[in-house]
């Protein structure tokens, strides 16, 4: 036997990495140093411009949203997915992106497949001036099974350390400002595709309450916050501490960006929770604890600002196609008069 025979071909994999240079290559910037094809990724750290430069560092993957994708056809979109969940990750600490690697797993390499997927994972990366500076296909045979594949990526930024946003200066009545989503984004699929399981004319019902295709709105890939954020903050507009509403939601996410002696106070009137978060609701008879806890319910970001720039965020949000709006405000932990009206849900 040989190696091609157990399941792994070399040749395929060598034309794979022919065949992405150039995707990779158009996201690189003047301090990426090689090309792909070396056993490590060079980038030169641009120190000139920072006194005390701190690199952030983020990692994450798409999750079970995965499965509906391949089987969808939605391989391009979840590349932009997996820089989504890194990049928006290491932006919440004021960081500007630098390089990105992937990891790509598979049973059996589908060129077809993966080259749609490294091309989002470029096309996300070029959007948003961050080098896509190499990354790894592991053909595992046996381990995924034939024409699957599971996705990993690793972001890297850089903040000058007197400018990193960590929550230290939020204080009492600080407004929350809430960034759209564009959909489920890339957690709550675990559910989702339990939904679906139990009800495989899902597809047909929604289309009929909303004239939308359901897998078209469902798989979205993930909104990236890092143009309207760098604007905010290259504008002098002050952030005290931001937040990327992924799994747990608003109630599990907002509260690890301030200290822990305040909560965030959030008005749940205040924006309307999209139609496909309902519908999923009713569909699979989701309990209200458990649906706030696990999707974002349109609500992708959050910042905390002092209230002076409120209209000035607004406005470049705005700018950015992004719809944003006041969410709530923050209160101290022990002040029994506004903790009372908090929902359970959020406490």
């Amino acid at each position: 036997m040989d190696y091609k025979t157990s399941g792994v071909d070399v040749e395929a994999g060598r034309e794979f990495v022919g065949e992405i240079k150039q995707a990779v290559e158009k996201t690189h910037t003047s301090n990426v140093i090689e090309g792909i094809g070396g056993f490590g990724g060079l980038f030169r750290v641009p120190i000139d411009t920072f006194k005390k430069p701190v690199l952030v560092s983020g990692t994450d993957g798409v999750g079970t949203k995965l499965e509906l994708a391949q089987n969808k056809n939605f391989h391009f979109e979840v590349g932009i997915d997996l820089v989504a969940m890194c990049m928006n990750d290491i932006i919440t600490s004021g960081a500007k992106p630098l390089f990105f690697l992937d990891y790509i797993a598979t049973g059996r390499l589908d060129k077809k497949q993966l080259l749609q997927v490294v091309k989002g994972i470029s096309y996300a990366c070029g959007q948003n001036k961050c080098s896509l500076l190499g990354g790894e296909t592991a053909e595992m045979p046996g381990f995924y099974s034939k024409n699957k594949y599971d996705l990993a990526g690793f972001c890297v930024g850089i903040v000058e350390e007197d400018k990193l946003i960590n929550g230290n200066k939020v204080s009492e009545n600080d407004l929350i400002i809430a960034l759209e989503s564009n959909g489920v984004h890339s957690n709550g699929f675990s559910l989702v595709r339990k939904i679906i399981q139990n009800n495989n004319q899902i597809e047909k019902e929604y289309e009929k309450v909303s004239n939308l295709n359901f897998y078209d709105e469902l798989l979205k890939p993930t909104t990236i916050y890092n143009n309207v954020i760098d604007q905010i903050l290259s504008e002098k507009i002050e952030i005290k501490a931001m937040s990327h509403i992924t799994g747990g939601g608003i109630p599990e996410n907002l509260p690890r960006c301030i200290p822990s002696d305040f909560i965030p106070y959030i008005d749940t009137n205040s924006w309307d929770i999209p139609f496909l978060f309902r519908f999923l609701k009713k569909e699979g008879k989701i309990p209200e604890k458990d649906f706030w806890n696990t999707f974002n319910l349109g609500v992708g970001f959050c910042l905390i600002i002092d209230k002076q720039f409120k209209n000035s965020i607004l406005n470049i949000c705005k700018d950015h196609d992004i719809d944003s709006w006041e969410i709530g405000k923050i209160v101290y932990k022990n002040d029994s008069k506004i903790s009372k009206f908090l929902p359970e849900i959020l406490t």
